[in-house]
């Protein structure tokens, strides 16, 4: 019998791809609580309040507390006595007004629902635990504790138990991994709970609508633009509408920018790149059968460790980490693999590279080599690649990590990274000065088409690549532009 809660204590960031998604990486643990009201045994309707529009799931591994812990007393994961699904829902119209303390947005009735089934701590090793959600049957979330957790669960405990009493029957939430997003009435979102040998069952929730108007006392509903945002997250909205923006580039840098990083050339980007003293920021070796395409989207990455036959079926089976990349895969990123730049076995083929496609991925990046390359050339998104290999992935390689900080063709790449590609090749633009890049690189294109009207006209280069001053001054003059940077 598992006593009943005294609290709820909820945790900000903890999974990698969390904190890569919000942008931030927290060197310690932060946490929340929640009411024991808003606890639901076995799911159930959640109710959204009238009014509000941004209700986001986010699914969760609980950890309910069967031994005492105290403050002076040593903690940690002996004392969890069982893991349970649980989902953490909050509306973010509701945060204005207490965003610190959650309590409104995430502590209405029910907004907590948890299990249905729970497993002995005892039985499992915490590290290989996995993570799955689903919104009306389509995977959502999926992660693997010892791959993307930056705490360890005994340290959570160990952490919290040095100032509070944690009594049996008391919940953690342990965080969740990105894919987390807004849902609406009629959407049923489940959570689900895997060791090696057992499971919670699926956790069941439906979004309804709530049937009470909600009084006009205190803060009422409102979203800034970055609540929106903060709601939406990575995996962008469930049920578009007219109002979303349509690409994710302008969404986040303006029109203008995105207008000019699709006009200007991959060479130009990198000339602005050197004048600034980022010379790793090209991806060398890798080279696209496309031609006339241009890329510009957000890298989703996923690593590639060498083979280790004694691990080829944990890593390789089901849902692993190429497929989970893909899964995750929301319109605008690019998809990139690090390989290691070993080209003698595939790293991608048709179905994935298809599948990619389908999920709005607007290019794919590898530094190892492709596999059914006249299919993948065939597509109607660029795959940049160091070669071509008839092998199979296991030939090299085990997928290992989803949105983490990889090396590609000789480049260190973050989730989320600006990404521009062309016939050239691929370069990356670091989103703080991405903006600048792009208005400069558009002058710099201006400038050196002038320059090239001068020579078909049989002009000397002496003095005209580049500019001298009286060049300079008649290239003004005539076209209105600034002098290139």
């Amino acid at each position: 019998m598992i006593p009943p809660a005294t609290k709820v204590i909820a945790t900000h960031l903890t999974y990698r791809s969390r904190a890569a998604e919000r942008g931030r990486v927290p060197a310690e643990p932060s946490y929340f609580l929640k009411p024991p009201s808003s606890l639901a045994l076995n799911g159930g309707d959640i109710r959204r309040p009238q009014g509000c529009g941004l209700l986001a799931f986010e699914g969760e591994i609980a950890l309910v507390i069967g031994r005492r812990a105290s403050p002076g007393a040593p903690a940690g994961w002996s004392n969890v006595g069982w893991v349970t699904a649980a989902n953490d829902f909050g509306v973010y119209d509701l945060r204005s007004a207490d965003a610190g303390s959650n309590l409104r947005s995430k502590g209405p009735d029910g907004f907590t629902p948890y299990g249905p089934e729970f497993i002995a701590a005892e039985e499992i090793d915490p590290d290989e635990l996995q993570l799955r959600t689903w919104v009306n049957g389509e995977l959502r979330q999926h992660a693997r504790t010892g791959d993307e957790l930056l705490f360890s669960f005994d340290a959570l405990v160990a952490d919290l138990a040095r100032l509070m009493t944690l009594e049996p029957g008391d919940i953690i939430l342990s965080g969740t991994p990105t894919g987390s997003t807004v849902v609406e009435p009629g959407d049923v979102v489940e959570v689900e709970v895997t060791s090696a040998r057992s499971t919670t069952g699926r956790l069941r929730s439906t979004v309804v609508e709530s049937p009470i108007p909600l009084a006009a006392i205190g803060a009422m509903p409102k979203a800034t633009p970055a609540d929106r945002a903060a709601a939406y997250g990575a995996a962008g909205p469930l049920h578009p509408s007219p109002a979303a923006p349509s690409d994710p580039v302008a969404a986040r840098f303006g029109n203008e920018v995105a207008d000019a990083l699709r006009s200007v050339s991959t060479a130009t980007l990198a000339s602005q790149l050197r004048k600034r003293g980022l010379d790793g920021c090209v991806l060398d070796g890798i080279a696209t059968a496309a031609r006339g395409t241009t890329m510009v989207g957000f890298a989703r990455t996923v690593s590639y460790m060498p083979l280790r036959e004694d691990l080829l079926e944990a890593r390789t089976a089901g849902l692993n980490a190429q497929k989970q990349a893909i899964e995750r895969i929301v319109p605008g990123d690019v998809l990139v693999i690090g390989a290691r730049g070993v080209r003698n076995a595939g790293t991608i083929g048709d179905i994935l590279a298809l599948r990619a496609q389908q999920r709005g991925a607007v290019g794919i990046i590898t530094d190892g080599a492709v596999r059914d390359a006249a299919a993948v050339d065939a597509l109607d998104i660029p795959t940049y690649s160091a070669g071509r290999s008839p092998s199979v992935l296991s030939r090299h390689h085990l997928p290992w990590l989803v949105d983490v900080a990889i090396a590609c063709a000789g480049t260190l790449i973050e989730p989320g990274d600006l990404l521009v590609g062309d016939d050239d090749g691929v370069v990356l633009l670091p989103p703080g000065c991405a903006a600048e890049i792009a208005v400069a690189a558009v002058e710099q294109e201006r400038a050196e088409r002038f320059i090239l009207d001068q020579v078909r006209s049989g002009e000397s280069v002496d003095g005209l690549y580049p500019m001298n001053a009286a060049w300079r001054s008649r290239y003004e003059s005539e076209t209105g532009g600034g002098p290139p940077r």
